[in-house]
């Protein structure tokens, strides 16, 4: 992908499919959810069972898009290594009152980020549980599918909260909607929030090729000599 002094290449193509196919569908489940569990709006919407049927569909299929990615996308699986990897930067990160600004540069992830991607990972697997346990509640005991709903609920309860948190953070930040909207950043944003993954990148346009000297870690930070 083509890269100038001037922008950057934050996410492909193909990860930004996943990120819109996987918002699209918890979004419909939260919609879904609330017509479902809001009488004002259940007897507004009407067609419950219509409802439920869409809810549970969308539930079914918000792990595709995470399961595509992961066996199509190399550039998805290098960032869910990034993602996956908290450093001892991140922490700082997270108790900095100016984290904002540079004063704990981090890489192509923040710390936020880092932990909004496990939350929600580990959501869509909770719910996907308990939600086919209610589904098919006659293969369960009534004490696993009164469980079943409360945790369900709870989850998505927690989830409607980190996507609120998730759209207003996102509202703030052009640059940031930008990147997931093009795929494409400016340097200077780059170089303000998320300082290590834009020195990587500048280190990248110098750094020998495999097997000449020099090592690079794929997670977050700059090259460093073997």
């Amino acid at each position: 992908m083509p890269r100038s002094p001037e922008r950057l290449l934050r996410f492909t193509p193909g990860e930004r499919w996943i990120h819109r196919s996987l918002g699209l569908l918890m979004g419909i489940c939260l919609a879904t959810a609330a017509m479902l569990y809001f009488g004002p709006l259940s007897t507004l919407v009407g067609r419950r069972d219509l409802v439920e049927t869409v809810h549970f569909a969308s539930g079914l299929l918000l792990p595709v898009p995470l399961l595509v990615g992961a066996v199509a996308s190399a550039a998805f699986r290098r960032d869910v290594r990034r993602l996956n990897r908290f450093r001892p930067g991140d922490w700082a990160w997270l108790r900095s009152p100016d984290r904002r600004y540079g004063a704990h540069p981090s890489g192509k992830f923040n710390a936020g980020q880092k932990l909004n991607s496990a939350f929600t990972l580990g959501a869509i697997l909770v719910l996907l549980a308990t939600g086919m346990m209610l589904h098919w509640f006659d293969l369960f005991a009534d004490s696993l599918r009164t469980g079943a709903t409360f945790v369900h609920d709870m989850t998505a309860a927690a989830v409607a909260v980190v996507v609120a948190g998730h759209l207003w953070m996102a509202a703030r930040d052009a640059e940031a909607r930008r990147g997931m909207r093009t795929g494409q950043v400016s340097a200077a944003w780059a170089a303000r929030e998320h300082a290590l993954w834009a020195a990587e990148l500048a280190g990248s346009d110098t750094a020998p090729p495999p097997g000449t000297g020099s090592a690079r870690d794929p997670g977050d930070g700059p090259p460093t000599p073997s």
